[in-house]
């Protein structure tokens, strides 16, 4: 559970099979696919993904902007639109949720990734705001493991919401040694995903 794990919103299997492949070549994985807002929001609760990617539309009682505002309240993960809706009145709906991008349908390969980059860089910087700056000393006095001083440049990389790839080449170091550095850090905060590891981060520095 290295990755970044995605959750896709999308009522058109084509283009949710489509932004899964995007995102599969780029070392994300895809936590789940839901067609509807029923079982998107029954998949938020069970996998606690660590970013939603959300069509609008969704052909059902609740939309993708209903999925949101319960993600807002209960999940405190980024979040992004994707949607050939792009009137004013939607844009206004989905303004109030404060997503991290918006992006109108057609899309590229390359618009998916630059939004989730910035979408992951944003939120970081918004929920870090109120948190002291990371501590190895402050962090390795409450675990029972310690990390190491590279588990701990990762965690400071994932927690100003680096991607797997910006982190590996910051560190020059391959991908496959990263994903060893990032599961022995979340073993040792004892997180299941990125989401959870800086949840307990977060928490962690406010002891």
């Amino acid at each position: 559970m290295s990755g970044i794990r995605v959750l896709i919103a999308e009522d058109e299997p084509l283009i949710a099979k489509n932004i899964g492949m995007y995102l599969n070549n780029n070392d994300y994985e895809v936590a789940a696919i839901a067609y509807d807002a029923e079982e998107a929001l029954h998949q938020l609760k069970r996998l606690q993904p660590d970013f939603a990617i959300l069509d609008i539309n969704l052909e059902s009682e609740q939309d993708g902007i209903d999925i949101a505002e319960y993600i807002n309240k209960n999940n405190f993960i980024p979040f992004v639109f994707l949607t050939s809706y792009s009137d004013k009145e939607t844009i206004e709906r989905a303004k109030k949720t404060n997503p991290a991008g918006f992006i109108v349908k057609p899309f590229n390969e390359k618009t998916l990734y630059a939004t989730i980059e910035i979408a992951l860089a944003n939120h970081a910087a918004n929920s870090n705001r109120h948190v002291p700056v990371l501590g190895l000393d402050k962090i390795n006095g409450q675990l029972v493991t310690p990390l190491t001083e590279r588990e701990f440049d990762v965690l400071q990389l994932l927690y100003d919401g680096k991607t797997n790839q910006q982190i590996a080449e910051t560190l020059f170091i391959a991908i496959n040694t990263l994903k060893k550095h990032i599961n022995n850090a979340y073993f040792k905060l004892d997180a299941s995903s990125r989401s959870t590891a800086l949840a307990r981060l977060r928490e962690l520095m406010l002891k």
